[in-house]
């Protein structure tokens, strides 16, 4: 997240233009969000993999063979 003291510049028609006010918030409202929502997507991923790890492991100690997983 940017400090106080941080500078954050745009490029717009080849112009470097500061962000101040009302448009250096809702930047950094948006990065905020985007961050919520990587990390969303992060902790699903990991969720799913680890269900599947489950899966497989209790597959396996049924007794089903890797072929038989994998033809599920």
């Amino acid at each position: 997240m940017a400090t106080s003291t941080e500078k954050i510049f745009i490029g717009i028609d080849n112009e470097r233009i500061e962000l101040t006010g009302d448009d250096l918030a809702a930047f950094n409202a948006d990065r905020a969000a985007i961050q919520a929502e990587i990390a969303a997507q992060k902790a699903q991923v990991e969720a799913q993999e680890t269900a599947r790890e489950s899966a497989l492991a209790k597959l396996v100690a049924l007794g089903l063979t890797a072929d038989e997983i994998a033809a599920l």
